[in-house]
């Protein structure tokens, strides 16, 4: 796990749509955490983590 990764991951915990955002650019990974997030912070967190590590 790089640098880059880690701070993604950060990211992604404290504000997850930004996590996606930095790797992905405005993509369908992005509309889809974004929409998590709004509907519940969790599930926002689990799949910007999930979208990042995997």
């Amino acid at each position: 796990m790089g640098s880059a990764t880690f701070l993604e991951v950060v990211l992604a915990i404290l504000l997850p749509p930004l996590g996606v955002f930095l790797r992905y650019g405005c993509g369908v990974e992005f509309w889809i955490d974004l929409l998590l997030t709004i509907l519940g912070y969790i599930p926002g967190i689990i799949y910007a983590i999930y979208v990042l590590v995997a």
